[in-house]
């Protein structure tokens, strides 16, 4: 709930500071390339992959076992985001011209999303080591510090807009620079709060190139059907930007906003319902046990459901209310709000399916 709230603070924030114009959809732009990599490999299907693998492994042979198979799993990550950061670095200037070509029209737009797409692209690097220590500390059931981790990305961003911003000019930059910096903050921070937590339970990192363990070369083999399936939602996000560049100035941001306003209640009745529940479907999975794996899985739906056809309901007849309570203040015009209302009436219906998937996908890895 923190992290969804503040993640709703922190654009509030960016739109309150930079309006819904050219800049703030160079912003979205550039951190929807970085995002699709990390949505796709390091948060979606690494975390589904690895969490049963991990919980499997300290049930069965301990917990050296299983910080062995997170030393490989850490080094592995950081070995490919690190290439994957270098590439993206070195090609964002095409990258983001493919994506984005209509931005060639408005004088420095497309260099400015350039600039923050090379800002930004280290954050993948950061947030895979971050989903590394989430999926260790919820297989050893703590889940109040893997959860709050999210929210210390958005304080980040959100103080970027007020100590970082305000610099920029007199380096030179763009203020929105800013902004693309306390994304790479953020990242910094997730780890920063989750690593004292894993050192206190026994996990001490060095580097392990095992990578022909047969546990690493598991979860790789579980993260290919994984990124598949959760290819379908992120190409689609990336379609959907790109067709939103050409609809003219602030469309690209009119889709963030409606989608994060989407994902309150996928994070709030989704996600951490499925968070909470993977763990137990994977003992009982490990256990053989169909029975308990079915009564967990059905339960973690029933709640959501409960919770999310009436959010889905709600969202749907009260758009225009609720982007206009949040946001309809400053740069943020009532012409914006239309543009946000009708985004999150077409997102809403998809919210249950969002939902579903965070539980049900995992539960086939465990």
């Amino acid at each position: 709930m923190a992290s969804r709230l503040l993640g709703l603070l922190r654009d509030w924030v960016f739109l309150t500071a930079f309006g819904a114009g050219h800049v703030m959809d160079a912003y979205n732009v550039a951190f929807r390339l970085p995002n699709l990599v990390r949505d796709l490999f390091a948060e979606g299907a690494m975390s589904a992959a690895f969490v049963p693998t991990f919980t499997r492994e300290v049930h069965t042979k301990g917990k050296d076992a299983a910080w062995e198979l997170g030393r490989i799993v850490i080094t592995g990550l950081i070995t490919v985001t690190s290439v994957i950061t270098v590439v993206g670095i070195l090609l964002a200037a095409p990258l983001t011209a493919w994506i984005a070509p209509e931005y060639a029209a408005t004088p420095g737009k497309l260099e400015l999303t350039t600039t923050l797409t090379q800002v930004m692209f280290p954050f993948l690097v950061l947030i895979a080591v971050a989903v590394a220590c989430m999926g260790m500390l919820n297989s050893l059931r703590a889940f109040f510090i893997p959860a709050l981790a999210p929210a210390m990305f958005n304080v980040a961003c959100i103080a970027s807009a007020f100590l970082v911003v305000p610099f920029m000019p007199g380096l030179g930059w763009d203020p929105m620079v800013g902004l693309a910096i306390g994304t790479l903050l953020g990242g910094v921070a997730q780890v920063a709060l989750q690593w004292p937590v894993l050192a206190r339970a026994g996990f001490r990192f060095r580097p392990h190139f095992a990578f022909g363990d047969p546990r690493f070369r598991e979860i790789v083999r579980l993260m290919i059907p994984g990124t598949l399936g959760l290819a379908a939602a992120q190409v689609n996000q990336l379609v959907n930007v790109y067709l939103a560049t050409s609809e003219g100035e602030g469309a690209v941001t009119y889709l963030g906003f409606a989608f994060r306003l989407m994902y309150l209640p996928i994070g709030l009745f989704g996600v951490s319902i499925a968070t909470a529940a993977i763990p137990g479907i994977a003992r009982h999975a490990a256990a053989n046990d169909h029975e308990g794996v079915r009564n967990d899985v059905s339960q973690a739906l029933r709640m959501m459901l409960m919770l999310n056809v009436p959010a889905t309901f709600g969202l749907m007849a009260l758009a225009g209310p609720i982007v206009q309570l949040l946001i309809e203040y400053g740069q943020i015009d009532a012409a914006d709000t239309v543009g946000i209302a009708a985004a999150l009436m077409g997102y809403a219906p998809g919210l249950v399916g969002y939902s579903a998937v965070k539980i049900a996908s995992p539960t086939f890895y465990a």
